[in-house]
């Protein structure tokens, strides 16, 4: 299109104008030059057909924004496409024939969603006497009729131009010939296509007076029938492609005039929250992420770091959060309890129309290339928790469905947030009992944070002021906060340029970094063979096989600071990441996964005379409680004696304990439990 305007201003602004008339003149020329060009020369009916694409049409129209005085004229929109048909095929030029006087006729099929109009009168003279034609005398000729490709998709506008409290809006794509199957479900793609509108088939309105169904033929659905696709190639690069030299500059010398660049970006994220400086670097290299790797099999290393924020509440974990997606170029916001398997992935979609089975991407395929922020962790069903097992570390989405199967990709970042059990932080607990997930769904996130809300005089007034600091003077209490915050803007573009940068470790980074893990991991089995030991010594009857390890530390680990690192010197854009970048991103690993890996026992625990007490105490309730040959749900026996005043780990291991003497067995694989007949 920029060629176009620039050689023949007229003809250009009559293709935006009327594209529909002059589309098939271009395609007709274009097969007259393969003509001219051709020896020995064809005829017209031996040259392929010719199919005219565009692209480079710099007009772009906000999908919400498409009216009804762009109908028919040449629109180019951006966002994502949700969901695609299968291919289809459908009659160009349709060769019909009469059944009384056999005469054969070839009409031609509208393009779109248009359909052919079959004549229901025969104009052919009669000869000889022969009785006129009746009406609709037609019958198709399926074997002389031509044929093209046909799909339809849906185009979403991009969740990050949605405003606020408004429903995303979508439009209908129609793809014909070499457009068909190009695209997936989740792709960014700029559309170019002819504004146009078509009648459904169920158009149909009540007449208030008479209650009668009446054909409402004058409102009309408006779609885009599809001349040009344009694929955004990943990651952020729909907002790298929009850095002016301006922006570019401006980054340059934001990079030059920064002392500490690293600070400086940490202390931009939520700057209105106080403190938390370890969190607000880890989200920092979260926004910049490490890089993708793809190895010679075929295999792809994943980039993207995900964190889990876990602690009390008033922490600022949703906060933290908001301002993440806010930053992102690409990202997209949720709850868990609002979220199910098949908004997060990918859901199989009935068409009302014509009753065929088609995909539409969740939140994790929409910010592909992005950020996914998950708050309320802790309240997603379980099965749901499940189904972003694959999207969190191989960073796909497979599908198979209603006869579908198919892998999108989804290669985001996630951030969580939750609660541990019962609300809070429980200092007398285990990191086991706290940390309501399975060692699966943990193992997949880089770095786990254990935030807490402590009692602490002097932290409380600093907390307080600065809080009231923040209502009172909201616009210059960042000011006197910090002198060198980033504004999210400048944040934003820097993050887009820094993807320009692909790091890889130094061969001293990259040794440190191999005998760190391997003293983490032999820390880890210490440890762990040391609690075991101690609590076998001190509770034999009980068979307690101590503090479980709820975070392993594996190779996902060493490969997380691994993508730390990467993210660390990709934020200085620097190609190198050097032995200080290592240091920084083990720094981040201990104080954050490792420290929430070592939590130690509370002081409560088995051997001492109190707990002893309140163990017989647990046995006398559950034996009063439970009738012989009754059968009760562990947890709510669990939630009964709690409530009841009992401790909660004396409540699971007096349960524990009756169950090895044979008093109660556990069935339905540990979810209820049965009183033994005596």
């Amino acid at each position: 299109m920029g060629d176009l305007a620039a050689t023949d201003p007229k003809l250009f602004t009559l293709l935006r104008l009327r594209p529909a008339e002059y589309i098939p003149c271009l395609e007709r020329a274009a097969v007259d030059v393969i003509i001219a060009l051709t020896a020995p020369r064809p005829t017209e009916s031996q040259v392929e057909p010719i199919q005219i694409t565009l692209r480079n049409y710099a007009r772009f129209t906000e999908l919400r924004k498409l009216t009804a005085t762009q109908v028919s004229q040449l629109v180019a929109v951006r966002g994502i496409i949700v969901s695609a048909s299968k291919p289809r095929i459908k009659a160009t030029s349709l060769s019909i024939m009469c059944r009384n006087c056999k005469a054969v006729k070839h009409i031609r099929n509208a393009q779109g969603f248009g359909t052919a109009i079959i004549p229901r009168v025969c104009d052919t003279t009669p000869q000889n006497g022969a009785e006129k034609c009746p009406m609709d005398p037609f019958i198709i000729l399926g074997d002389n009729s031509s044929y093209t490709n046909v799909q339809t998709m849906k185009l979403q506008e991009a969740p990050e131009t949605v405003p606020t409290g408004e429903m995303p809006r979508h439009v209908l794509l129609a793809c014909e010939r070499t457009l068909v199957g190009h695209v997936k479900p989740g792709t960014r793609v700029t559309i170019i296509g002819i504004h146009t509108t078509y009648t459904p088939r169920q158009a149909a309105g009540i007449d208030k007076r008479g209650g009668q169904a009446v054909n409402d033929v004058g409102i009309r659905i408006p779609y885009l029938r599809v001349l040009g696709i344009e694929q955004e190639s990943g990651a952020n690069d729909i907002l790298l492609g929009r850095l002016t030299p301006e922006d570019e500059e401006e980054v340059q010398t934001l990079v030059r005039s920064t002392p500490n660049l690293y600070e400086a970006i940490a202390n931009s994220i939520a700057p209105a929250i106080m403190g938390r400086e370890d969190i607000k670097k880890a989200i920092a290299c979260a926004l910049f992420g490490g890089c993708r790797k793809q190895l010679p099999d075929g295999m792809r290393l994943r980039g993207d770091i995900n964190i889990l924020l876990l602690g009390d509440p008033s922490v600022a974990k949703s906060q933290f959060l908001k301002f993440a997606s806010q930053a992102a170029p690409i990202a997209i916001y949720t709850s868990g309890k609002g979220s199910s398997a098949a908004g997060l992935t990918a859901s199989v979609i009935r068409d009302p129309g014509t009753g065929e089975f088609h995909l539409e991407g969740g939140a994790l395929v929409l910010a592909d290339g992005g950020l996914v922020c998950i708050d309320e962790f802790d309240k997603m069903r379980e099965q749901d928790r499940v189904a972003i097992h694959e999207a969190m570390e191989q960073q796909t989405i497979s599908v198979a469905k209603a006869g579908i199967t198919t892998i999108l990709n989804s290669r985001t970042s996630v951030i969580a947030a939750a609660n541990p059990v019962f609300g809070r932080y429980d200092d007398m607990k285990s990191a086991t009992d706290n940390i309501d997930f399975q060692a699966t769904i943990l193992s997949r996130f880089d770095l786990i944070f254990i935030i807490r809300d402590m009692q602490d005089e002097r932290a409380d007034q600093e907390l307080a002021r600065h809080i009231i600091n923040v209502h009172k003077k909201v616009d210059g209490v960042l000011k006197e906060l910090k002198h060198d915050v980033i504004d999210i803007d400048r944040l934003r573009k820097l993050i887009a340029y820094s993807r320009r940068y692909h790091p890889r470790l130094s061969e001293e980074a990259a040794k440190t970094l191999v005998n760190r893990y391997v003293a983490f991991r032999r820390e880890m089995h210490d440890r762990q063979r040391a609690e075991r030991r101690q609590m076998q010594s001190s509770s034999d009857r009980f068979n307690t096989t101590g503090n479980a390890q709820v975070i392993p530390i594996t190779v996902r680990q060493l490969e997380a600071v691994n993508r730390l690192a990467e993210a660390l010197a990709r934020m200085e854009l620097q190609n190198v990441a050097t032995e200080a970048h290592v240091n920084e991103a083990l720094r981040l690993f201990t104080v954050a996964t490792l420290q929430a890996a070592t939590s130690p026992f509370g002081e409560t625990m088995a051997g001492s005379p109190q707990f002893e007490a309140k163990l017989r105490a647990c046995e006398r309730w559950l034996l009063h409680r439970v009738p012989y040959g009754a059968v009760e749900s562990t947890k709510r026996l669990l939630r009964e004696m709690i409530a009841a005043g009992h401790d909660e780990n004396a409540s699971k291991m007096a349960l524990q304990a009756l169950v090895q003497r044979n008093a109660f067995t556990f069935e339905k694989q540990r979810q209820s439990v049965k009183r033994v007949m005596g």
